[in-house]
This record gives C-alpha cells, sequence and structure tokens, in this order.
C-alpha cells in the first residue's frame, strides 16, 4: 500500500483533479490543509483516507509538528504539494517523516530565483544577466551594471504576480514603490523574444511526458494591459527545429537541478536571432488550467498518470499527439457584474465542435480582478489538429468575444 501525504489537497482550482489522480492509482490520500474538513469540494472528500487541518498552511513548524503527532496518519511514503508557496513545506516534511523526494536544500532553487540561475550559470545554461537586491539602493546598482530595460520580479515568486518591466529611469522611480512588500527582488536583462513552457511529468529524472506552450503574448505584455486576451496555446508538433534547442535545454536544467520524480514546469525564450534563454523552473505544474490543455492535446488523463509517476514510477498512458489546445482567457469590460456576453453564438456557429471548454463567468456573476488571477473572467478552450487554424479560433474569439460588466 502506497500512503501518499498531500499538502492543501483542496485549493489551487485544480488540486481536486490531482488527489483524485492518486487515489485511482490505489493510493491512500492523506491531505493537510487549513480548510475546514466540511468545506473541502466533494471530489476531495471522496479520494481522501484521512485529512488534518491545521491552523495555518504558512508556519512550517508547528505543520511539521502537528503532521507528525497526527494519531490519525499511517505510515507515510511521498510527500506531495503542487502549489508554490508550500514547496518548502513539503521538502520540510519529507526530511521529518524520512521519505524520499526533494529536500530543503534541494526545494531553495526551485523557489529562489537567484540561487537558480546561479546553478544554471555555474551548468552553462544561458540565463538572462541578473543581480539580487533587498534594498532600492542595490536596485539602482543593478540596473546601472544591466542597463535598460530590465526586469524587476520577486526572487520567490510565481507566475508574472508583482513582474515589471522598467524602460527608463522614470518608471523605476515609479515602480519601487509598489514593490515595498516584497523582502527581495531579482533584476534581470529583458530577454526580447518570444516565450514557452517545458512542462514534464518525470520518473527518476527521466521525462515520460513533455509539453510545450505558446504564450500570446508573453505574460508580462499581458498582465500590464488590461483590454488584452492572454491566449496560451499547446503546441502538438514538439518535433520542430524552432523547438528543439528550448526543450534540450529545458532537460539538461532538469539534470542541473536534480529533480527526480513529478511535475516541473518551466519557462524559456527564443529570441529573433534564434538564441534561446532559460527563464526559470518550478518543481510543479503549471496554473490556469494548463494542466487540462496537456489532458486535450493527448486524450489523457494527466491526473492519474501524475498520480501513477510519483506513486509507483511508472507511466501507462499511450501519448499521442493529436491536437493543437488554444486557451483564451476573457476579461470583462467596466465593472461589477457580467451583464452581456456578446459573440458567443457566433462562436458557438463556428467553432462549436472544436470548443472542448466553455470556461467563461455566466451573466449575473460578479466580475473578477484581472490583476489577481490569469484565468480573469473566465476562458474558451479549443482544439484543433492544424495549428494555424487554432492559432485564427484564438484570435476570432480574442477580438470578437467580449464580456460586459456594470454595477
Amino acid at each position: 500500500m502506497m500512503n501518499v501525504l498531500l499538502i492543501s489537497p483542496g485549493y489551487p482550482a485544480d488540486m481536486p483533479q490531482f488527489t483524485r489522480g492518486l487515489a485511482e492509482v490505489g493510493a491512500r490520500v492523506f491531505g493537510v490543509g487549513d480548510t475546514p474538513e466540511a468545506m473541502l469540494p466533494r471530489l476531495v472528500k471522496r479520494s481522501l483516507t484521512g485529512y488534518l487541518q491545521v491552523p495555518s498552511l504558512w508556519d512550517d513548524d508547528a505543520v511539521a509538528r502537528q503532521v507528525t503527532a497526527w494519531k490519525g496518519m499511517a505510515r507515510i511514503h511521498r510527500v506531495e504539494c503542487l502549489w508554490e508557496p508550500g514547496m518548502v513545506l513539503a521538502a520540510r516534511l519529507r526530511e521529518a517523516l524520512g521519505v524520499p523526494g526533494l529536500n530543503v536544500e534541494e526545494t531553495l532553487p526551485f523557489r529562489d530565483k537567484e540561487l537558480m540561475k546561479q546553478a544554471l550559470d555555474r551548468a552553462g545554461v544561458r540565463t538572462p544577466r541578473h543581480y539580487k537586491a533587498d534594498t532600492v539602493a542595490a536596485c539602482w546598482d543593478a540596473v546601472n551594471e544591466l542597463g535598460f530595460p530590465v526586469i524587476l520580479k520577486p526572487i520567490s515568486g510565481a507566475g508574472s504576480a508583482d513582474t515589471y518591466r522598467v524602460n527608463d529611469i522614470e518608471e523605476l522611480r515609479a515602480v519601487l514603490p509598489r514593490l515595498h512588500h516584497v523582502p527581495e527582488v531579482s533584476v534581470e536583462e529583458f530577454i526580447d523574444g518570444d516565450e514557452f513552457t517545458f512542462d514534464t511529468i518525470t520518473i527518476e529524472g527521466d521525462i515520460a511526458f513533455q509539453n510545450v506552450a505558446w504564450y500570446r503574448p508573453r505574460p508580462l505584455i499581458a498582465r500590464s494591459n488590461e483590454w488584452i486576451s492572454p491566449q496560451v496555446i499547446a503546441l502538438r508538433n514538439l518535433d520542430v527545429p524552432h523547438l528543439a534547442e528550448g526543450i534540450a535545454m529545458g532537460r539538461k536544467v532538469i539534470e542541473v537541478l536534480g529533480f527526480k520524480t513529478g511535475f516541473t514546469h518551466m519557462e524559456w525564450y527564443r529570441k529573433a536571432d534564434g538564441e534561446v534563454v532559460f527563464g526559470e523552473i518550478a518543481a510543479r505544474p503549471p496554473g490556469a488550467h494548463q494542466v487540462d490543455q496537456m489532458k486535450y492535446v493527448c486524450d489523457f488523463d494527466v491526473f492519474r498518470e501524475w498520480g501513477r509517476a510519483v506513486c509507483w514510477h511508472a507511466f501507462e498512458a499511450d501519448l499521442s499527439y493529436d491536437y493543437n489546445v488554444a486557451t483564451v482567457y476573457k476579461r470583462a469590460r467596466g465593472q461589477g457584474v457580467i451583464r452581456e456576453i456578446e459573440g458567443w453564438q457566433e462562436m458557438q456557429q463556428a467553432f462549436g465542435d472544436h470548443i472542448v471548454w466553455d470556461n467563461l463567468l455566466p451573466v449575473g456573476a460578479t466580475r473578477r480582478n484581472w490583476r489577481h488571477t490569469l484565468v480573469s473572467d473566465g476562458f474558451l478552450m479549443m482544439r484543433h489538429p492544424d495549428l494555424q487554424q487554432t492559432l485564427a479560433m484564438a484570435d476570432t474569439v480574442g477580438n470578437s468575444l467580449h464580456l460586459y460588466a456594470a454595477p
């Protein structure tokens, strides 16, 4: 019997599916979280063998004490966490319980962007030139060394939150006060190019599944302009020249950082001159339902195969990359409650057979804060075997589907 301790089984949004995946491959899943058990999603309750509610997931010492004293927990064989803020806690629990997987020292380069880049620099992986800064003066010094434009981002951040492109002195003066709540930032060379992901499920360092997605436009631009409908395109054909160096770089990063078993999510850039530059890696899957994209590319249960990989070091899906999959995230115009969705019937008529998921907020729902979530006010997910047709569908949805909100 395989007993798995899973941190935060009910949150974020796709965690219930990962909890299900573990249970369906024969694991007994013991959840730890700060959500009351009665409020867990039904799928999570059905998949758990036991659950420990803790006052806060962000007090590592207290959680470790509570877990090790948990009377209802069986002997644990794996500790898993797929949420960025809990990665170090998972490592602490592995050490406390004596189970395999990344320990604290091995986890830190996946959380600290400077440690990550330093390790990759030593191994000859091309990263943006970078400096660590914990004061305003240090930021100015780093900018003086790098020159404009630069990127400022949190050392231990996730996604593109609190990330800024700074083009000149006036913009730097405006941005620095917005980062007062961030203890340390990475000041980086700005890389101008297309941005891609490289996502994997690995088993003892060997890649069992790989995915490449293309951001249109790159997240930094999408996060800075409310009118944009961001797109993420999961690509069907990975055996093309313009992806080869990025994939090879991602494989080397896994080797350099010693990642063994589980999900990874990487981001990298391809410049106009063909040079590839590595961005960052996380020891977790991507968010914003990009794991579901992978499912629709190959028609397999990603969550279950991840569970099989971490529990049994096996992968049984017969992978066939049949589709490109586009997710187009929409942001309502106006503030308040969604009052109208314009163009939806036209999208259904034009692309109905290719739409695999309509996740748009319904009329009557309150608009979300677009700065706080990539999912924004929902999305359409579509697939097609031909890449150009997939891009044309995505652009049509981006340009012709509109949500309107009003008080």
